[in-house]
């Protein structure tokens, strides 16, 4: 990562500079302009091994449900870090750090994941926690898909009845989920009806609501979404729709600039007792339901949908 000269030192460079070109200007070009006295390096810019900096790439399913806005508050309380956070998709996200543009990621996509892993753009890959998805849609529900239990069943009967359907469409986990589905169908979805927002869950969301579409969601982004949206949860309790959630630290023999300290330290919170703790609460006193489940020290296998 690129880390800036400190401005002090630049200053200093720049002063030199001008001392020089305005005694070539004069003609007094026997006696150079003076070198200012060193002085102490700043401590504003420490190096990458010592920084208090740390940059975490992250899904915007954690975003938009706001469990970032509890957690990370904590970590930087309980750590000393400054935590940088950049919610996109777990696709970019894992795109920032196979680049060595973060430190430590928290995603949901197991495959690419693995991918990421096997290329060794990171090391540590821990289950932190899971929850599960949802197919929503509108109260009519033109499909006819509402008590399903099946997510490809129910996608088999969108795609027959050609009702619109919107898609995250930007390499998130939550679409990697989706295209897994229609690959077990068999099925391309096409325009008209399927629709690609480019956008993250909360954005999606809403595309959805306004064309009384159809859509695949995180639990979380719809709890805390839900209720400024013409949609109802349609189809859930799926075992396939489980949604798993793992943080991975930026490889520093890949990217030795990469502030591997904060990265641990960021994994060792969020699969503290504390941590863990706080994930599991989040949200059961204002959406009435646990909407992340914590998993420090389980195994994926014993996982099960809320």
């Amino acid at each position: 990562m690129y880390r800036a000269a400190p401005r002090r030192t630049v200053s200093l460079v720049i002063a030199s500079i001008l001392a020089v070109a305005l005694a070539a200007c004069s003609g007094a070009a026997a006696t150079p302009a003076p070198t200012p006295a060193p002085t102490a390096a700043p401590t504003a810019a420490p190096t990458a091994a010592g920084s208090m900096d740390l940059i975490l790439a992250t899904t915007t399913s954690t975003q938009d449900s706001g469990l970032l806005d509890v957690l990370v508050p904590a970590f930087e309380a309980a750590s000393g870090y400054k935590v940088k956070t950049v919610a996109v998709g777990s696709g970019a996200a894992l795109k920032l750090g196979t680049e060595g543009n973060a430190d430590v990621l928290l995603v949901h996509s197991p495959a690419a994941e693995k991918t990421f892993m096997d290329a060794a753009s990171g090391v540590d890959r821990q289950l932190v926690m899971h929850n599960t998805f949802l197919i929503v849609g509108p109260a009519a529900d033109p499909a006819g898909v509402k008590g399903m239990t099946s997510a490809t069943e129910a996608l088999k009967k969108i795609a027959a009845a050609a009702a619109p359907f919107v898609s995250r469409g930007d390499g998130s986990g939550t679409e990697a989920k989706e295209l897994s589905y229609w690959k077990t169908l068999g099925i391309t979805p096409a325009t008209p009806w399927y629709i690609k927002s480019g956008v993250g869950m909360g954005p999606t969301l809403q595309i959805a609501s306004e064309k009384d579409a159809y859509t695949l969601t995180d639990i979380a982004t719809w709890a805390a979404t839900k209720a400024n949206l013409a949609l109802q949860d349609l189809v859930h309790g799926d075992p396939a729709m489980l949604n798993i959630y793992h943080v991975i630290s930026v490889n520093p023999a890949t990217w030795p600039k990469v502030n591997a300290a904060g990265a641990k330290a960021f994994s060792a919170y969020v699969l503290s007792a504390d941590g863990q703790k706080l994930i599991g609460a989040f949200g059961v006193d204002k959406y009435g339901i646990q909407i992340f489940v914590p998993d420090a020290g389980k195994s994926e296998s014993s996982l099960t949908t809320p």
